[in-house]
This record gives structure tokens, C-alpha cells and sequence, in this order.
């Protein structure tokens, strides 16, 4: 295994919380980001960071950069909701979603992509979701967004592939969270019942297919949609 200069996105709580504790574990050097500069796992250096803003995102990587060296491996799993049907939707709730979680994938792309293109290599991973090519019911903002993703991932391997840069999509399903944990037990059964593996995953279970994307063994996968859901998605 080579080791590797690992920065996750949202990297403080949630699904880009397991995925940094993965790393660590795995012995790359991890940082994460959060707005508040705080809560990432231990064995991880934790930055400011807010995807909606250029200037913040530099920041960010400059920090990465002095402390652990050029950053080769990035995963973009920041993201918001503003869940209701399209009737009801504000245009802020559509636009809020799209800059965070499409713009703000291309922000870290960006920045990211010259110190890649220079050393000749580069992961790029974006934590999709099976509600990007499966649809959501009050989820129209979210779901483009999502799917959005899978574009920018195959054009980047088109114009970026010969030069050792690969761009991968890993879409979860219904995972073990805070938020699922809270829906009332008829809810989350009903869920399951939609789900051929008859469970939700568990964060970590998402970690280790975003960990080994990222690892030497994956070097000729990219434009890839790799799900993590159970079954739900059905190869969409």
C-alpha cells in the first residue's frame, strides 16, 4: 500500500466522518474539513472549510499543504438537503443544493487538480447517493445535484485520464445514521422492505469501498458508479 495525502470534505460527522477514521486506519495522512475547523476523528487534522466559497476551499488546501504535502487524494462528501416537493421548492432551496453540493465538488476539483496534474496522480472521489439516478420523491434539488456528479466524473476522466488522474462516483443507499435513527420504526421498516439486502449500511461499510477506490489496486477504474446500497439502485 502506498501512502497517501488524503482530504475529505465534511469530514466531521456522518458517512465523511467513517470515511476519515478508515483512512487513518489504513495509516494515510488525513485531513478533513468542517465550517467550524473542528470534530474530525482522531488521527486526522481537521481544517476550515466551506465548499460554497473559493477563497475558504484554498485555505483550506494551503493548510493541508504545510502540514501533511500536496494533497493526492480527495474525497467530495460535503452536501446539504432542502427536501419538498417541486411545487413548494424556492429557488434557494434549489440553488443552495446544487452550489453546495455539484459547485462545491468542483470547487475542491479544481483546486485540487494542478498539484495532481503535476505529480502525475490524483484520486478523485464524489460521495453520491442512490437518490441521484433512483429519484426522490421532494428531492429534485438533491437528486440533480447527485446525479450531476456522475458527468463530472466522466468528463474528468476524459480530459484528465492520461495523466494519471482517476474520478470515481460511489453512491450509498439508506445508511445507519443520526437522521435514520430518528424516523419512527414503521418508517424505517418500510425502507428496509424496498431494500433487497433487508438492512440499512453502516457508514463504515461505505468507508472501506471509498478507501480502496482511492488505493493502488483501483488505478484503472475510473468514470465508475459504484453503489453502496443494498441492492436499492439496481445498477442505476
Amino acid at each position: 500500500m502506498t501512502t497517501r495525502t488524503v482530504l475529505i470534505t465534511g469530514g466531521n460527522r456522518g458517512i465523511g466522518y467513517a470515511i476519515a477514521e478508515e483512512f487513518v486506519a489504513q495509516g494515510h495522512r488525513v485531513a478533513v474539513t468542517s465550517r467550524s475547523g473542528s470534530g474530525g476523528p482522531d488521527g486526522a487534522l481537521t481544517v476550515a472549510g466551506d465548499v460554497t466559497d473559493a477563497a475558504s476551499i484554498d485555505a483550506a488546501f494551503t493548510a493541508v499543504e504545510a502540514e501533511l504535502g500536496p494533497v493526492e487524494v480527495i474525497v467530495a462528501n460535503a452536501g446539504i438537503t432542502r427536501d419538498t416537493l417541486v411545487l413548494r421548492m424556492s429557488e434557494d432551496d434549489f440553488t443552495d443544493v446544487i452550489d453546495t453540493n455539484l459547485t462545491g465538488a468542483f470547487r475542491l476539483v479544481k483546486r485540487a487538480s494542478k498539484g495532481m496534474l503535476k505529480a502525475r496522480f490524483g484520486r478523485v472521489i464524489f460521495i453520491s447517493s442512490v437518490v441521484g439516478l433512483y429519484g426522490g420523491a421532494g428531492q429534485v434539488n438533491y437528486s440533480a445535484s447527485k446525479a450531476a456528479l456522475v458527468g463530472m466524473a466522466r468528463s474528468l476522466t476524459r480530459e484528465l485520464g492520461a495523466r494519471g488522474l482517476t474520478a470515481n462516483v460511489v453512491a450509498p443507499g439508506f445508511i445507519e445514521t443520526e437522521m435514520t435513527a430518528e424516523l419512527p420504526e414503521a418508517q424505517q421498516a418500510e425502507y428496509r422492505k424496498a431494500i433487497p439486502a433487508g438492512r440499512f449500511a453502516s457508514a463504515a461499510e461505505v468507508a472501506k469501498v471509498v478507501a480502496w477506490i482511492a488505493s493502488d489496486d483501483a488505478g484503472y477504474i475510473s468514470g465508475a458508479v459504484i453503489p453502496v446500497d443494498g441492492g436499492l439502485g439496481m445498477g442505476h
